[in-house]
C-alpha cells in the first residue's frame, strides 16, 4: 500500500500522507386512531397536539404556559390563525405528535413485550406511562454486527504499535417501552437488528464523546445525564484520539489483510465488474467518500462522527471499506496544483490533523477543465447555476475520482450532515446485501414506492401489491434500457459488451433476473419518474437533442447520498466528456442507469415520523405515495414543491426537521419542541436535556434503535439554522 505524497496535475489533488420494527405481516387494516388527551409521561412533551397548553397536575419541572398580557394574548391568537390557515394545507399538522420516541434507559422492555406507541389499532393513545426501573440500569453489550470468520480478518489497530484495538459500540438489549415502529421502511427487511437500542454514550463515548480533550476525548458529552456510563469505557478505558492518524490506520489495516481483498490488476479492463473478474473467495473493496468543503465548520460531533465511521467500517471489516474525505476548495484561485505546501495550508486551515491523510482536494476549475467544451442544448436552469458546478452536478469529482481508483467495486457517496444511530457496517452491508438479492422485474416500479409496512404489510405483500398496480396502470414494465431519439452509445456498448448478468442469460427464469447481482446504485429515497411530477429540476438537463418533458426518460432520487458502482461512474463520466451530456445532480446517477440498464435500488431504510398519522397506513401512504398509482411519480408526486411539507415530519428527507430535532434530543440537548400554538420548529417548550433527563420520576437518557438522520445541521442547545 502506498505511503508517498502525490498530486494530479490538472486533476483531482489527492494528498496522502506518507509514513422488526418493519412488521413482516399481513396488511393491516386502516382503523382510525384514538385521538391524544392531556395525561403524558411526565419524562416526555408535555402535550402531543400542535397547539400545545398545560397539563393538569403537572409533574415538578415540566413546562408551564407563562400568563399572557394583552399584547401576548393577541400575538397567540394570530400564531393560531397562521396555525390553522396552514393546517388547511396540510392536514397532517392536526394529527397528534407521539412522544415514545422520548422514553429512556428505565424503561427498558424485551420486544416481546414492547407496546409501540404507533402504529398501533389496538390500544388508546397516548399510551400510559411505561414502567419505571427504579433499580440500577441495566449495563451494555458490545455490537457486533461483522459476518465475516473473525480468524479469516487479521486484527488492526488504531497505533503504530499494535496494543489500541479499535473499540466496541455498545447497546441495550431491548426497547424503550411505546417506542414507535418506523412508519417508512423496515429493519427487518434489511436484515438490521430491532430488539435493541442505542444510547449516546454506548454509541459514541468510544470515540472520544462524553471525556474532555484532556483525557484524549473530543470534550463534547460531558455536560448531559451521565448515570452509569462509566460502563462504556470499562474495557478499553478512554482512548486517547489527540494523534490518531487515522489514513496511516487504514493502510496498515489494507496490508495486513490484503490476502483477503480483491485485487484490482486481476481486472480484464476497466467496464466488467469485479464479480464477473475477482479471484474467488476475494471481497470487493468499497469506498466511502464523504464529501466536504472548506468552509465546513468543524464541530466535536463531527470528528466523532467520522471516526466512528472509519473505524466501524473500515478497521473492524478488516479493509473492506475505506474512508476517504473528498474537499471542494472553494476559492478557485489557490493553487492547489502548484505546490504541496499550498495544499498542507489548505488542509490545516480546513480539516482537523487526524484525518489529513484522508483527503482529496479538488475545485471548480478543475472540472472545467477535465470536463471542457460546449455543454448546447440546455433545456432548463431554474437555479441559474453553472451546469459544471457542484449545485447542478455534484458528482463529477466523484466520477473523476473512481477513474484513478480501480481498486474499489463501489463508492459510497456521503454528507457530512448525515448521521447514523447504529452501527455505520451494519448499515452499509444489509443495505449491500439485502440490494443484492433484490430481482430486476418490476425493480423500477418497486423503486418508485415507499415501503410502509402498516399499509403494504409484508416485503412480500408489497412486491405483490406493486405488481397489481403495474398491471391496472396499463402501462409497459421497464426491463432493460429503453430506446429513445438520439441516443447515443458509450463505449462499453460499441464493443459489444453487456452490463446483464448471468442469472439474466437465455434459458433462465426472468424473475430471478438480477438476484446475486451487486447493485449498480444504491439510494435511501424513492427513485420517481420526473414526468409531470412538479419537480423543480426535472427538466434540468444538457446535451440532449430533440429533448422533451418525457424524453430522454429520465428518474430522479432526492438526496444524492448512496452507493454507486465504478461502472456506472465511468459511464456518467463518459456521457459528460464524450458527448456533453448531463442533469441536474439527483437525476443524473440515476438516469443514466436508467438508459444504459444497470441495476438501481431503493432500499427502504427504517424512517420515523413526528406524528401518529390517521387512518394507519392508508393516510401515509396517501401522501408519501400520493402520484401516479399509489407511487412518488407523475402528477401530485411528494416530491413536486408544493408537496415536500410532507416530509418535513420524518427523519430522512433534505428539508426535515424532525431528523435535527430528534438526534439533539438523543444527544442530552435541551431544544424547543416545536409544539406551540403557530406549529413553528422553534416555539413551544424547552423539554429534554440533563436536567430533564436526571428526574426521579423520568425515565432517563433516550435509547433509540438505528435509524439513519438527514440532515443534522446543528448539534447544540442553540436553535438551529435548518
Amino acid at each position: 500500500m502506498s505511503h508517498s505524497r502525490h498530486l494530479w496535475v490538472l486533476d483531482v489533488v489527492e494528498y496522502s500522507k506518507g509514513g422488526s420494527a418493519g412488521l413482516a405481516t399481513e396488511s393491516t387494516p386502516d382503523v382510525p386512531i384514538p385521538v391524544h388527551t392531556a395525561g403524558n409521561a411526565p419524562e416526555d412533551n408535555p402535550r402531543p397536539a400542535a397547539v400545545s397548553e398545560p397539563l393538569p397536575n403537572a409533574p415538578q419541572n415540566t413546562p408551564i404556559e407563562p400568563k399572557h398580557d394583552e399584547s401576548s394574548q393577541e400575538q397567540d391568537k394570530k400564531d393560531k390563525e397562521e396555525f390553522e390557515k396552514e393546517a388547511e394545507k396540510k392536514p397532517w399538522l392536526r394529527f397528534p405528535y407521539l412522544d415514545g420516541y422520548f422514553h429512556g434507559l428505565k424503561s427498558l422492555v424485551k420486544i416481546s413485550k414492547l407496546i409501540p406507541e404507533y402504529p398501533n389499532i389496538t390500544h388508546a393513545l397516548p399510551p400510559p406511562a411505561p414502567p419505571i426501573n427504579a433499580h440500577r440500569l441495566p449495563r451494555p453489550t458490545p455490537y457486533n454486527p461483522y459476518t465475516t470468520n473473525k480468524d479469516y480478518i487479521k486484527p488492526c489497530y488504531l497505533d503504530k504499535k499494535g496494543k489500541v484495538s479499535p473499540p466496541d459500540v455498545l447497546y441495550y438489549d431491548g426497547i424503550p417501552q411505546h417506542m414507535p415502529d418506523p412508519i417508512i421502511g423496515s429493519h427487518k427487511v434489511l436484515g438490521i437488528r430491532n430488539d435493541i437500542c442505542f444510547d449516546r454514550f454506548g454509541r459514541f463515548g468510544p470515540y472520544g464523546f462524553g471525556y474532555s480533550k484532556e483525557d484524549g476525548g473530543a470534550g463534547v458529552g460531558q455536560d448531559t445525564e451521565d448515570s452509569n456510563s462509566d460502563s462504556t469505557w470499562a474495557k478499553t478505558g478512554k482512548i486517547n484520539y489527540e494523534f490518531t492518524d487515522w489514513n496511516d490506520a487504514q493502510e496498515r489495516c489494507l496490508e495486513a489483510n490484503k490476502h483477503r481483498l480483491a485485487d484490482p490488476h486481476a481486472r480484464s479492463g476497466t467496464w466488467k465488474p469485479a464479480t464477473a473478474v475477482k479471484t474467488k473467495g476475494k471481497t470487493d473493496r468499497q469506498a466511502v467518500v464523504v464529501r466536504c468543503y472548506t468552509s465546513y465548520k468543524w464541530t466535536a460531533m463531527a470528528t466523532v462522527n467520522l471516526r466512528a465511521l472509519i473505524t466501524e467500517v473500515s478497521l473492524k471489516s478488516g479493509g473492506e471499506y475505506t474512508v476517504h474525505i473528498l474537499l471542494h476548495v472553494l476559492d478557485g484561485d489557490t493553487p492547489i496544483w502548484a505546490d504541496e505546501s499550498v495544499v498542507q495550508d489548505v488542509l490545516n486551515r480546513s480539516i482537523p490533523p487526524e484525518f489529513h491523510g484522508l483527503v482529496t482536494l479538488w475545485n471548480e476549475a478543475q472540472m472545467k477543465l477535465i470536463y471542457s467544451g460546449d455543454f448546447k442544448n440546455e433545456r432548463s436552469n431554474p437555479s441559474a447555476q453553472d451546469v459544471r458546478g457542484p449545485f447542478r452536478a455534484g458528482y463529477l469529482p466523484l466520477q473523476v475520482f473512481a477513474s484513478h481508483h480501480p481498486e474499489y467495486e463501489y463508492f459510497w457517496n456521503w454528507e457530512m450532515d448525515m448521521r447514523h444511530l447504529g452501527n455505520y457496517y451494519e448499515l452499509l452491508d444489509r443495505v449491500g446485501r439485502w440490494a443484492e438479492k433484490q430481482p430486476r422485474l418490476l425493480m423500477w416500479e418497486r423503486n418508485e414506492r415507499y415501503y410502509i409496512p402498516s399499509h403494504h404489510g409484508s416485503w412480500e405483500n408489497f412486491t405483490k401489491t406493486v405488481q397489481r398496480y403495474q398491471m391496472e396502470s396499463g402501462m409497459e414494465a421497464i426491463f432493460g434500457p429503453p430506446e429513445f431519439p438520439g441516443k447515443k452509445p458509450l463505449a462499453f456498448e460499441e464493443r459489444g459488451e453487456s452490463q446483464q448478468h448471468e442469472s439474466c442469460g437465455e434459458g433462465k427464469d426472468v424473475a430471478q433476473c438480477g438476484v446475486g447481482e451487486g447493485a449498480d446504485l444504491i439510494t435511501f429515497d424513492p427513485i420517481f419518474d420526473v414526468t409531470r411530477s412538479g419537480w423543480a429540476f426535472s427538466n434540468d438537463i444538457t446535451g440532449y437533442t430533440n429533448a422533451t418533458d418525457s424524453s430522454p426518460p429520465r428518474r430522479a432520487s432526492i438526496v444524492t447520498a448512496g452507493r454507486l458502482s465504478r461502472r456506472l461512474l465511468l459511464a456518467m463520466h463518459e456521457e459528460m466528456w464524450r458527448y456533453r451530456q448531463t442533469m441536474f445532480s439527483e437525476m443524473f446517477s440515476v438516469s443514466v442507469a436508467l438508459q444504459r440498464g444497470f441495476k438501481a435500488i431503493y432500499a427502504p431504510h427504517p424512517v420515523s415520523l413526528d406524528r401518529a398519522w390517521a387512518p394507519v397506513g392508508s393516510s401515509v401512504d396517501e401522501k408519501f405515495n400520493s402520484g401516479r398509482d399509489h407511487s412518488t411519480s407523475g402528477p401530485s408526486s411528494p416530491f413536486r414543491l408544493h408537496n415536500e411539507d410532507v416530509h418535513s415530519g420524518s427523519t430522512f428527507y433534505y428539508n426535515s426537521e424532525f431528523a435535527g430535532l430528534l438526534w439533539r434530543r438523543w444527544l442530552g440537548l435541551s431544544q424547543m419542541d416545536g409544539r406551540g400554538r403557530s406549529g413553528k420548529p422553534n416555539s413551544g417548550h424547552l423539554r429534554g436535556g440533563a436536567e430533564e433527563e436526571k428526574r426521579p420520576e423520568g425515565s432517563g437518557r433516550m435509547c433509540l434503535r438505528s435509524m439513519l438522520f438527514h440532515p443534522v445541521k446543528s448539534e447544540s442547545s442553540e436553535p438551529p439554522n435548518e
